[in-house]
């Protein structure tokens, strides 16, 4: 149990530990499925669905009729003939009447206990008034003691229009609370006049290296802050404590579970400008804690801030890449640039509003450069965040560097979000064997799944770029076996095969072809390892 000296010394949780881990004692949780197959112990099914469109994201076996479960995996997949050979005495029948299933949805780039956090916070997503976003916050300082920090986030000013907001938009209202509201993006933050005092933010503060303190044309600060900049505030914010964490996990993971996800790849609360130890904390505090006390929902893949990546490969080497069927240990992560709607992400060409701001390359490109080469020597997997054309080439060509120096391996790099690139840049991904991590801003496969697929803008009537829009069985296969498969986790989850994971959801349509046609359905019932996991 090497895990125990990553956690606290105490006692008690060590007593915790041990008594939640007894339920793994159990004489096959041990047996690797390959072997628990061909053994002399007979398989009968815990569950079998039949009667539906099973798309299994497998190639070998595309659809199916019905499924049987044993022991959280799936036991046999096929016609139903074949399947109810291994019904038993107790075996639960599920009758899917018709209805569409998919593999478990995974996302693969979220910051999952932030995003819990929010969910406690004053949310601002998808508000598109300002109006409306200073009555949340007023409605807020009405339940908030004098003195404490207002905290939340998820706004969009291009949801209200374009403009940017201000401290001088909430100062008259919260005169005695320091407010802290992060955009949706996670590269810019907005404080009031309160916060910005306790920072020591004046017109005569520096902009930190990799951060940016937006000035009025007086050069006074205006309240937003950009990446590394960001820090200077949010250092002053006392930490979340770890009750407040380990519910913010369980806010977001049932909150994934009624979108049909139930995997997510967590960057943790990593951030420019943001202290790496939050997400060691979050690992030792919420993860480690909540996989032992068997109550983790959804599976979890974890990156760690690339600056720990010692620390972490010293992880991986004593207990491999699984904590347990729940917790996954994935690479590290890197920033090269900020975002788009912050302004900082890195471009060739200036912000059409600021024929001066070409970007931000947040991390010292030497800095970068050695971290990278000593991570990837160690056989982790990489991810490095690039949303600007001139961020994408220059983790391309850092890439390229990387695997000269080191070798070639099945290293599975990755660029996370891939947003804006270069004419001819989209074609050295493939030829480079690069993953480009692709997102929505939203957890909901289905949305982004029929944003793949129609590619239509709310208020148009014809695709943007119809050459583009890619097939049904390609946007499923991108939210889950490719998915799985950008993350090193392939051989035990993204598609509905033999041994693998019974991660399965049951869509509201009865039709493939309707599906494939209009990409549009509701999540019926989320099954995490066989068991009805929403609602």
């Amino acid at each position: 149990m090497n895990f125990l000296i990553l956690v606290s010394a105490s006692i008690s949780l060590f007593l915790a530990i041990l008594i939640a881990s007894l339920h793994l004692l159990h004489p096959t949780y041990f047996l690797p499925w390959n072997k628990l197959q061909n053994s002399s112990i007979e398989l009968v099914a815990d569950l079998i669905i039949k009667n539906g469109v099973i798309y299994t994201s497998d190639e070998s076996l595309p659809f199916a009729q019905s499924m049987a479960v044993a022991n959280g995996r799936v036991l046999r997949i096929g016609n139903h003939s074949f399947v109810q050979e291994v019904a038993g005495y107790g075996t639960q029948v599920l009758d899917l009447e018709g209805k569409v299933v998919v593999p478990g949805f995974i996302d693969s780039h979220v910051h999952f206990i932030s995003g819990g956090l929010q969910m406690m916070q004053v949310q601002l997503r998808g508000v598109n008034e300002k109006e409306e976003v200073i009555r949340k916050i007023k409605d807020a300082v009405q339940s908030t003691k004098p003195g404490s920090w207002i905290l939340g986030g998820g706004w969009n000013n291009d949801q209200w229009g374009g403009d940017l907001p201000t401290a001088y938009w909430i100062d008259d209202i919260t005169p005695n609370n320091p407010v802290w509201l992060s955009r949706m993006d996670g590269h810019m933050g907005w404080a009031n006049s309160v916060a910005l005092s306790l920072a020591g933010i004046t017109n005569l503060t520096n902009n930190p290296r990799g951060g940016t303190i937006m000035r009025t044309a007086d050069g006074e600060p205006t309240g937003l802050l950009i990446d590394s900049a960001m820090t200077l505030v949010v250092s002053q914010i006392p930490e979340r404590s770890i009750d407040d964490r380990r519910e913010a996990l369980q806010r977001a993971s049932n909150l994934a579970l009624t979108k049909g996800v139930t995997t997510v790849v967590d960057m943790g609360r990593y951030f420019p400008g943001v202290s790496s130890d939050l997400s060691w904390e979050d690992f030792t505090d919420v993860y480690l804690w909540t996989n032992a006390m068997s109550k983790m929902k959804v599976r979890v893949c974890l990156f760690f801030p690339m600056e720990t990546w010692k620390r972490f490969a010293d992880l991986v080497n004593k207990m491999g890449h699984a904590l347990s069927q729940w917790v996954y240990f994935g690479g590290v992560k890197a920033f090269a640039d900020g975002s788009l709607g912050s302004g900082s992400a890195l471009f060739y060409e200036p912000f059409q509003d600021e024929p001066d701001n070409y970007g931000l390359q947040v991390t010292e490109p030497d800095v970068l450069l050695n971290m990278t080469l000593e991570s990837d020597l160690s056989g982790l997997q990489v991810a490095i965040h690039a949303i600007g054309d001139r961020a994408n080439d220059l983790i391309l060509d850092l890439h390229s560097s990387i695997a000269s120096t080191n070798g070639m391996r099945d290293r599975r790099f990755r660029i996370e979000h891939a947003q804006h690139l270069a004419p001819g840049t989209p074609s050295r991904f493939g030829k480079e064997g690069v993953i480009a991590s692709v997102q929505v801003a939203d957890i909901n496969p289905l949305s982004g799944i029929k944003t793949a697929v129609r590619r239509r803008p709310p208020t148009w009537k014809d695709a943007w770029i119809p050459l583009e829009c890619v097939s049904l069985e390609d946007a499923i296969k991108a939210y889950t076996i490719s998915a799985a498969r950008a993350s090193f986790i392939d051989n035990d989850l993204g598609s509905l095969s033999i041994g693998k994971q019974a991660d399965f959801v049951i869509l509201s349509t009865d039709s493939w072809n309707d599906f494939a046609e209009a990409a549009s359905a509701s999540i019926e019932a989320t099954y995490v390892s066989g068991m009805k996991a929403y609602p």
